[in-house]
């Protein structure tokens, strides 16, 4: 599966500390095998999944499109706190 990196995703995995980029790949795995395992969003976020998972005991937020049956693109990553504020800016 090809997954495309938006910019300001790519800045933020960088400021990641290597543990918790270890979460994330775990995470990024688990959608390329099912793309449909994120909760997709309506109304202004319409098109976009977000997967849930843990680091710690923080939930982190991994929001993304799918763009056809074998590549996705991964907007933004982060724990709930402002996440979806951020999402609606992208």
């Amino acid at each position: 599966m090809l997954i495309l990196l938006s910019p300001k995703f790519a800045r933020q995995v960088k400021r990641l500390h290597p543990n918790e980029k270890k979460f994330l790949d775990k995470a990024v795995l688990k959608i390329s095998e099912n793309p449909e395992i994120g909760d997709p969003k309506i109304g202004d976020l319409e098109g976009i999944h977000v997967f849930k998972f843990k680091i710690k005991d923080v939930q982190w937020l991994l929001a993304y499109r799918i763009l056809s049956k074998k590549s996705l693109k991964l907007i933004l990553i982060g724990p709930h706190e402002n996440f979806y504020r951020e999402l609606k800016k992208n």
